[in-house]
């Protein structure tokens, strides 16, 4: 596939000539909010098998090849010219598709309310073909060792239709925050231990779960060791009945990395014991700080390479955030920016006939536009170029997969590409 950057002046029907391609497939493709008033910036994903290169100044068919991840003998082949050609500048080369690799995926579903919502449903229904797992989140784990269920809806349905795995996420929510009194008792009581594993096993059993993971965050420091122990405990409850058991750990960079949210997180010992990890290096630009990007290659660079060495490549499940935020500007201490989707972030851009700008260092776009009140805006959201960003990564570090907190914001782009990229490990 193609990823086009919208250019000044361009129409759907003079893309869709220069790729050969129907401007009707451009827009179901992309399910494009906004066909008749494309943005400057704006990434589209063209459906075509492979891609084109339009030969720039200092293009070589070795640094093209480079570029696109392919023998240049390849690129020989497919357009039929000479390997000592001259190339001329804004030739169309063909790029043959690219190899694809297998890679995990997992789908984290919220419901907050009392039903499942037809849109959330719906996602679920969409994304699933391209999941490995599907994570109702989530089941509270109370402070007397047993549980409480979240709405399942039809996802055990949804999963078994897919070849999907149903996992179950269980966390130490209390009152909606994570809570380090709730996992201390969890983690050091033996009752209560023995108590939600059987709940957990009855759980499993009851809704077809075959995929256990655990999401304990801001525990005590002391309990590091604690909760690898429980972790011990559990794999060897959980594999004899043939589960998969993973957890969530904290964007660390290094092992001894202080604050709340890091320091009960041994990278080592999870890497040891469970069969994956869900990596969660998002929400560096997060909805009540100052704008930016929220998932910039560097700083989720530096985490993964510091899990690579700590554990094995192949338990890492990189998390990523199929979601934006729209700030408000100038950013002001205590005030929240408003999630919104990538297809969302092309309306607001549409209707407010902002250009879209990409952050070459962050691998990440944003725009800047006025509301009705006059009010400034900042927002940084998720393109095609942005997640193939982080699918290079991923395979660059050969990690397991990715992970997406949450579905329910459309982002059709990134099921093209995974496509285009992977073959989905599915499992029965």
């Amino acid at each position: 596939m193609q990823i086009h950057v919208v250019k000044p002046g361009q129409t759907l029907f003079s893309i869709a000539q220069t790729y050969s391609v129907g401007v009707d497939r451009i827009i179901q493709t992309n399910q494009l909010p906004n066909p008749n008033n494309l943005v400057t910036g704006q990434a589209l994903v063209i459906p075509i098998i492979g891609s084109y290169h339009f030969v720039q100044p200092g293009d070589s068919l070795y640094t093209i090849s480079e570029k696109a991840s392919i023998p240049y003998e390849q690129i020989v082949r497919a357009n039929g010219i000479s390997p000592a050609a001259q190339l001329t500048i804004n030739t169309r080369l063909y790029i043959p598709a690219r190899q694809k690799t297998t890679a995990e995926f997992v789908g984290y579903v919220e419901s907050r309310d009392e039903t499942v919502s037809k849109t959330l449903e719906a996602s679920a229904i969409e994304s699933a073909p391209y999941l490995t797992h599907l994570a109702p989140f989530s089941f509270q784990a109370l402070r007397d060792g047993s549980l409480k269920e979240p709405i399942l809806s039809n996802f055990s349905d949804i999963a078994r239709d897919n070849r999907t795995i149903l996992m179950m996420v269980i966390n130490n929510l209390e009152n909606g925050q994570f809570s380090e009194e709730l996992g201390y008792i969890l983690l050091n009581s033996t009752s209560v231990q023995n108590k939600l594993l059987n709940n957990i096993t009855t759980t499993a059993q009851k809704y077809n779960f075959k995929h256990i993971h655990f999401d304990f965050e801001y525990l005590r420091s002391t309990d590091r060791e604690t909760y690898n122990q429980f972790l011990r405990k559990a794999k060897e409850r959980f594999h004899k009945e043939g589960w998969l058991l993973s957890t969530s750990l904290a964007p660390k960079t290094n092992r001894e990395q202080k604050g709340r949210w890091y320091e009960s997180h041994d990278y080592k010992a999870h890497g040891e014991i469970v069969d994956m990890v869900v990596i969660m290096p998002y929400e560096w630009g997060y909805s009540r700080g100052p704008a930016m990007a929220v998932s910039p290659i560097g700083p989720v660079r530096q985490v993964l390479e510091y899990a690579v060495s700590e554990m094995p490549s192949k338990k890492i499940v990189m998390g990523h955030n199929p979601y934006g935020y729209d700030w408000t500007l100038p950013f002001v201490q205590g005030s929240t920016a408003k999630a919104i989707s990538p297809q969302r972030a092309i309306q607001i851009a549409a209707a407010n006939q902002a250009v879209i700008e990409y952050d070459e260092k962050a691998q990440a776009p944003f725009f800047h536009y006025k509301d009705q009140a006059e009010k400034k805006h900042e927002v940084w959201f998720e393109d095609a170029r942005s997640i193939q960003a982080k699918f290079d990564l991923l395979k660059e570090l050969n990690l397991r997969g990715m992970s997406y907190w949450k579905l329910g914001l459309s982002f059709p782009q990134n099921w093209l590409l995974i496509s285009d990229n992977f073959n989905v490990r599915k499992r029965s």
